[in-house]
């Protein structure tokens, strides 16, 4: 299988662009030996085509990091796809146990910078155990860890450390992964499909998923979010079907991963704004994903999008209107006013509403394949 990877691959076909930049490089662009992944995050690269009767649909996910672009991924595997076989879903195991630590390390570091005190006292103790352990290289999860991150989990400090998670890096995943720790603990665990689609880790290279759907070819395209990556790929794809952008809606209060003092969405607007006026995009159909609508919901009732947005001038723990509010950001930044940018909000987690989503873009994207093959 092979290794993700980046690289400048520009005035390649998308063929041998996915094939060069499926190779791991060091800082200094030297090729890597192959590393260990995730089943199904590293997908082979297609054989070149014997010829173009077949049509052939490529989508380029866009997005900052944590938007679900992965997430999307494997949703269409779940749904276009044969899904997650056991031996699959053993490959998940340690990923998961690694988000547990991870979580929890985030927080326990919070506390600190937060100035945050344990409820129990012994608990500060246990806290050293869980900060000791590298989380990478986390394989099992068995006591005495799981009793030290279940105990920390249950205190006051570290419920309210994960209240301010606005002020740090926490995963969206901490609450469900730690609200379930005695399933996961299980010697007989096996991932769900739900525990494998909040599964977290960076994407840094390119990952492409191909599935047949309706007698076309469909190929998905994932690229690196965080800020490092994005100059390795913007050059790397031309004339691509459509651009699929997602923004996590729940992301108006949070700060970025490469920088404490930027806020994410005003990083994604930026970005956003990149690629809707990219010159090698201009054909290319663009549907913006608006993502994480239930988070989301569920912030709006403490965390006012004035207070970040001053501009806005809705009413306050409306997730109506400050998800409206967010999609006109977006839409403002369309310099064409020929150019139609279609819009959905999403839950990337959630199978049905994706599969209901995916259902009606398909469209747009068809259309947008047919003029490219001259057939509209």
């Amino acid at each position: 299988m092979p290794s993700l990877t980046t690289m400048n691959c520009a005035g390649r076909s998308l063929v041998d662009q996915l094939s060069c930049c499926f190779q791991r490089r060091d800082m200094d662009g030297n090729p890597r030996q192959p590393s260990l992944v995730p089943p199904l995050l590293a997908i082979p690269a297609l054989k070149p085509k014997k010829s173009r009767i077949r049509m052939d649909v490529v989508m380029l996910l866009q997005g900052t990091g944590e938007s679900g672009k992965s997430t999307f991924i494997k949703q269409m595997r779940i749904i276009h796809g044969a899904g997650y076989s056991d031996e699959d879903k053993r490959g998940f195991i340690k990923l998961v146990y690694q988000n547990i630590f991870m979580a929890m390390q985030s927080m326990i570091r919070a506390m600190d910078m937060l100035h945050i005190s344990y409820g129990d006292s012994p608990n500060i103790e246990k806290a050293e155990l869980v900060r000791s352990v590298d989380y990478e290289t986390v394989t099992t999860f068995e006591s005495p860890y799981v009793e030290a991150i279940r105990d920390l989990w249950r205190d006051a400090g570290i419920q309210e450390c994960y209240d301010r998670r606005r002020e740090y890096q926490l995963t969206d995943s901490a609450k469900y992964y730690l609200d379930d720790l005695e399933r996961i603990a299980l010697p007989s665990f096996l991932p769900t499909e739900q525990d494998i689609l909040r599964a977290r880790i960076a994407t840094t290279g390119i990952i492409e998923y191909p599935f047949d759907l309706d007698s076309i070819l469909f190929r998905m395209v994932d690229v690196g979010g965080q800020r490092s990556e994005r100059r390795k790929w913007i050059h790397c794809f031309e004339n691509v079907t459509s651009i699929i952008f997602l923004v996590a809606l729940s992301e108006y209060d949070q700060i970025l991963f490469e920088s404490d003092n930027e806020n994410r969405m005003e990083e994604s607007k930026a970005l956003f704004r990149t690629i809707i006026t990219y010159p090698w995009f201009q054909h290319s159909s663009v549907i913006l994903f608006l993502n994480k609508k239930d988070l989301l919901e569920e912030k709006i009732i403490y965390s006012h999008i004035v207070d970040y947005f001053p501009e806005y001038d809705g009413p306050k723990q409306d997730h109506i209107a400050a998800r409206e509010y967010i999609l006109k950001m977006y839409m403002a930044m369309n310099p064409d006013p020929d150019r139609s940018c279609y819009s959905h909000f999403t839950v990337a987690t959630d199978t049905e509403n994706i599969k209901l989503v995916f259902c009606a873009v398909k469209d747009t994207i068809m259309q947008t394949a047919l003029k490219e093959y001259n057939l509209a």
